[in-house]
């Protein structure tokens, strides 16, 4: 476990809102350097003026996650920016619940692409810089889809599920170069604008600030596989285990 993240890179996607922002604002008062990738230019903007304001050393890329040459030229530009990343945290996510009767080709594969592929061309990208610094950490965003099965989400439920395989190899492929991978799911309804748009009432009625779940993102950034591979884990529950007594 490395003590300091000052100065250490993260590439952050799904930046722009919810989690995602909640993550990046957190990485910025560990004095992180965060590359802030998501399609929504304007809201990635506004987070990165927020961000220098209070002092922090951003890079805002937007780009559309559902297209492999967008999502490695996104991830090139934040290598060439900062160089190897301490951690990459795969946030960005689509889930517009059709089913199989209504859903079509494009809309199946683009959700899949975001979720899956963009998984797997990031992880791509950050895997040499990561074996030739020493280490690093890989971090997807998990959900209860992930390893059950819901109706209306014949695309998001398999490509969580993918990542999740994608996850156990990469962490098997990355011991024995200190790149600790693990999936973490909220653990905790969120209140984010893909939840309020999926959540029933009684679960908005649980639900929190996505902010509260930050300290386990943070505690991921300096994890080593020594510390944590291959593991599924519950970022609230984490989160709260790292609060002062």
């Amino acid at each position: 476990m490395i003590e300091n993240l000052r100065g250490k890179t993260a590439i952050l996607t799904g930046a722009a809102q919810g989690l995602g922002y909640a993550i990046a604002k957190a990485y910025a008062r560990e004095g992180m350097c965060i590359a802030l990738i998501d399609v929504q230019e304007d809201k990635l903007k506004q987070l990165a003026e927020e961000l220098k304001a209070e002092g922090a050393d951003v890079l805002p890329i937007a780009a559309d996650l559902a297209d492999a040459a967008s999502t490695q030229r996104a991830a090139q530009q934040a290598l060439e920016h900062y160089g190897e990343p301490r951690v990459l945290v795969h946030n960005a996510a689509l889930l517009k619940e059709r089913s199989m009767i209504d859903v079509t080709f494009e809309q199946w594969q683009k959700e899949v692409n975001i979720i899956m592929q963009a998984a797997f061309l990031l992880s791509k990208a950050v895997w040499q810089p990561m074996i030739d610094a020493g280490g690093g950490s890989i971090v997807f965003l998990s959900s209860a889809s992930a390893i059950m099965g819901f109706v209306r989400e014949v695309a998001y439920t398999p490509a969580k599920h993918g990542q999740e395989g994608l996850m156990k190899v990469l962490a098997m492929e990355g011991t024995p170069f200190n790149i600790a991978v693990n999936t973490v799911t909220p653990g905790a309804p969120m209140n984010t604008p893909m939840s309020a748009s999926t959540y029933s009432e009684e679960m908005k009625q649980r639900w929190i600030d996505p902010a509260l779940l930050a300290p386990a993102f943070v505690r991921l950034a300096k994890v080593e596989a020594a510390d944590s591979t291959g593991q599924r884990i519950d970022a609230w529950q984490l989160s709260q285990s790292l609060k002062p007594a």
